[in-house]
């Protein structure tokens, strides 16, 4: 099958960028309003972008509507602070959740069940229990000439690490079950190796589907139910 993206609307090419760009690490980024108000969102068009200094990068859609900014990208915009939170299989169901579009009034903390951790060098809080969040000062913020679609980056002004993770000066990534994006599903990594791999490990994994840990069975495949809709998942 070969797609020309040039004939593809927004909707169409995003379906087939976030199937083909997996598994996506997820920042959990909280935020804080310029009236104290925090937010948190789980944004997947996300990376690193530099070393020194340590910069990230967050590209933040519009709302659903498609046409108002979302209010963490208000918060960073207007405050120039935000936190990444490392996204981890223990706090998935808020982290999940975090994915509502509250109205502007509302403390999502509050709403999803998450305590507040003060950060140290900016305001807005880190979420209390992520093993490892970056406190992030903007760097630059690209917007789209429709003005609806941003790029930001961030600058980490200080690393939070979980004591007993931080070891030789790296992290134990072995310890942490973090979470990922698969389209718009979820997926732990729980598995790491070195190749090359023994051959009866090859030949039982390759074309195998990937093992479902929910109550679907493994051959369920989102793509083949129209109806469902990840946005659902987490209507309020």
């Amino acid at each position: 099958m070969d797609i020309d993206s040039r004939g593809l609307t927004a909707k169409e090419a995003y379906k087939l960028l976030i199937g083909s760009i997996i598994p996506r690490p997820i920042a959990w980024i909280s935020t804080q309003s310029a009236d104290g108000i925090g937010n948190l969102a789980p944004v997947s068009f996300f990376t690193c972008v530099g070393r020194k200094p340590p910069k990230v990068s967050l590209t933040i859609q519009p709302k659903s509507d498609g046409l108002s900014p979302k209010d963490s990208f208000l918060n960073i915009r207007d405050t120039g602070e935000f936190v990444t939170n490392l996204a981890t299989l223990p706090q998935i169901m808020p982290l999940h959740r975090s994915a509502v579009e509250f109205e502007p009034d509302v403390d999502e903390f509050d709403a999803v069940g998450v305590e507040k951790e003060p950060s140290v060098l900016i305001t807005p809080p880190r979420v209390k229990g992520a093993p490892v969040a970056l406190e992030c000062k903007v760097d630059k913020i690209f917007s789209a000439p429709d003005g609806l679609h941003h790029v930001v980056w961030g600058e980490v002004v200080s690393f939070h690490v979980r004591d007993d993770i931080y070891i030789n000066g790296r992290i134990d990534f072995g310890a942490l079950a973090p979470v990922g994006r698969l389209a718009a599903e979820y997926t732990v990594v729980d598995n790491a190796f070195v190749p090359p791999l023994p051959d009866e490990v090859m030949a039982r994994r390759t074309g195998q589907r990937m093992e479902r840990i929910d109550h679907l069975g493994d051959e369920y495949s989102a793509v083949d139910n129209s109806d469902w809709s990840a946005s659902g998942a987490v209507a309020e």
